[in-house]
């Protein structure tokens, strides 16, 4: 399949020459201004643009920084063609994102050999980046297939949980976008991938897989010793995740983890546990996971209580807002507890 080239000049007499020879082995589209090349883009996808600096109307260098500003187009090659051979305009031309300069008035010969070469690299970044794409997606694809089994492995042992984990993973998807929306802590939730802290939270209660079967599934409530064992499971999480984190690696993804196994039952006026963290020394991944956490136990029967009403358990979430929850999630937690409401019954069915 022929490539196609976007030959952009004003000159009538550069434009028909250097089209004649580049017609010979490829598509070429040749335009006139800045202006045709963008409209022709909503149309036609270059594989390479040439593109002259000196135009009027819109120059070369601001065409190109319209150009890259445009995520669907940013990745295509540009050559300037210029009769400038100064070192200051070259500089500022590969700044901007050229990747070559050709010189006016050019011979045919090298046109075609540093067009061809543009276009060889080119194909092979794109291919290289495919590969790299479709190997980071494998790698996604395993990490999620541990998650998900060794958040399965905690889950089947405790019989007084079922369904938390995905419950509350679908939750704090919902509270992250409306804090987002909210602008509450969205500057730091920004520098975050989200996917990865959100895939994270699904191990918040991985260090219950040591905690005794009497004490994890008894069918009561548990006295003050058995809640004290109860209550290492966020410690025990941190220690196997920093395990996990010394063999493999520190990715983003662990840390996550980790933050939010370890300070997901901690309080906002720091009588949580299990160091005691204060406010906004909390971390933010653990302020959002303690709502939702809590939010979620209310709503579930256990053996030994009821389950409250979605009502009773917004309006504690609520209540606890500045004491156990950081007032600024308890308040968009609830502005959005009825899509919450309507998510858990979904999740039922």
């Amino acid at each position: 399949m022929q490539k196609i080239i976007f030959l952009i000049d004003d000159n009538a007499t550069n434009l028909t020459m250097a089209e004649e020879a580049l017609a010979k082995h490829y598509r070429v589209i040749a335009l006139s201004s800045a202006l045709q090349m963008f409209t022709a883009l909503e149309k036609f996808r270059p594989d390479l643009i040439l593109l002259d600096v000196e135009m009027p109307e819109m120059s070369g260098f601001e065409a190109m920084k319209r150009l890259k500003a445009c995520s669907q187009n940013a990745d295509i090659p540009v050559i300037f063609l210029t009769g400038r051979t100064d070192v200051v305009s070259e500089a500022h031309g590969i700044e901007l994102g050229a990747v070559d300069f050709i010189i006016k008035p050019f011979s045919e010969p090298v046109l075609l050999n540093r067009i061809k070469n543009h276009l060889n690299i080119d194909e092979l970044i794109r291919e290289r980046t495919a590969q790299l794409t479709e190997r980071t997606e494998r790698l996604v694809q395993l990490q999620n297939g541990i998650v998900f089994t060794m958040a399965d492995l905690v889950e089947n042992r405790d019989k007084n949980t079922g369904g938390h984990i995905d419950r509350t993973t679908v939750y704090m998807k919902i509270l992250i976008g409306a804090m987002l929306a909210r602008n509450v802590y969205a500057d730091e939730i920004g520098d975050w991938n989200l996917e990865s802290v959100i895939s994270s939270a699904r191990l918040h209660d991985l260090g219950k897989i040591v905690i005794p079967d009497s004490i994890l599934n008894k069918p009561g409530p548990l006295t003050k010793e058995e809640f004290e064992t109860m209550k290492t499971h966020s410690i025990e999480g941190e220690r196997i995740i920093e395990k996990a984190i010394s063999r493999t690696g520190d990715t983003e993804f662990l840390q996550n983890a980790k933050m939010i196994a370890v300070s997901h039952h901690e309080r906002w006026d720091g009588t949580g546990y299990p160091h005691g963290l204060k406010e906004t020394n909390i971390p933010l991944q653990g302020r959002i996971m303690a709502i939702i956490d809590v939010y979620d136990a209310l709503v579930s029967e256990r053996p030994y209580k009821k389950a409250f009403s979605h009502e009773e358990a917004t309006k504690i979430v609520t209540d606890g807002s500045g004491k156990h929850f950081d007032p600024h999630i308890a308040e968009v937690f609830k502005d959005v507890n009825e899509q919450i409401a309507a998510t858990k019954a979904k999740l039922a069915q």
